[in-house]
């Protein structure tokens, strides 16, 4: 009894393959490209150069009460922006206010994110303000999810630290500080986690050479990253 590998119930001759004979495919199943990294054709929107463009209002379910709490108890400023995407909310803020922010969506009786689940660093280099941090906070009591990003320029890459309120975010802004060059003001250690002390650079920059050494690996001369293909 021949298989049907496609699902479609009409295999032939030609798509069943023996086991251990199937055709080789990319990372993925990546085939028909040179992309090895799983997101061949994928294309995603990047933010702009210019401002951010909030998500027009209502924005529905509990993402109203969430902004509402916010901005009843810090003023209506306290939001730069703030986005719907995916059924996913993102709310922009001051790098300066990162730490009264939190503190507010961890303590308010409305909101109760009491978890910092991880602390991210993006670089988006056609930006001003192209170093963006962000922090993943959920709700276990009401069981809700909300990012909280901000944005510095490499002139002044200082983001207030949210360490006194949420410990988990103690080594996730290290690794922020180490990948990117992101200050975290008020952070207890600020100091690389990764790479070596005496490093020079931020190698998750976009910017930053990609580097890289050959390789030899069973008769094979495997080159350096930045001279195997071109990343652009």
């Amino acid at each position: 009894m021949t298989s049907d590998p496609t699902g479609t119930g009409s295999a032939g001759p030609d798509d069943v393959q023996p086991v251990g004979m199937q055709k080789p495919k990319g990372l993925f199943g990546v085939s028909d490209t040179g992309d090895t990294s799983g997101f061949g054709g994928l294309v995603q929107a990047t933010p702009s150069a210019g401002e951010l463009v909030s998500t027009p209002e209502p924005l529905g379910g509990y993402f109203d009460e969430i902004v509402a709490a916010l901005r009843e108890a810090h003023g209506d400023e306290i939001t730069r922006a703030v986005v719907v995407d995916r059924g996913e909310l993102t709310i922009h803020i001051a790098p300066d206010r990162v730490a009264e922010v939190c503190k507010t969506m961890r303590d308010d009786e409305s909101l109760r994110f009491e978890l910092c689940n991880s602390v991210s660093g993006v670089d988006y280099p056609d930006q001003r303000n192209r170093l963006h941090v962000t922090y993943h906070l959920t709700s276990m009591t009401y069981r809700r999810r909300v990012r909280l990003e901000t944005a510095v320029g490499l002139e002044h890459p200082v983001v207030q630290s949210a360490t006194e309120v949420y410990p988990t975010a103690d080594w996730q802004e290290r690794e922020t500080y180490d990948m990117f060059g992101v200050v975290f003001e008020g952070h207890p250690h600020l100091t690389r986690i990764l790479m070596p002390d005496d490093w020079e650079g931020f190698p998750q920059r976009k910017d930053y050479p990609l580097g890289g050494i050959a390789v030899e690996y069973k008769g094979a001369h495997i080159p350096p990253p930045d001279e195997r293909r071109a990343y652009k």
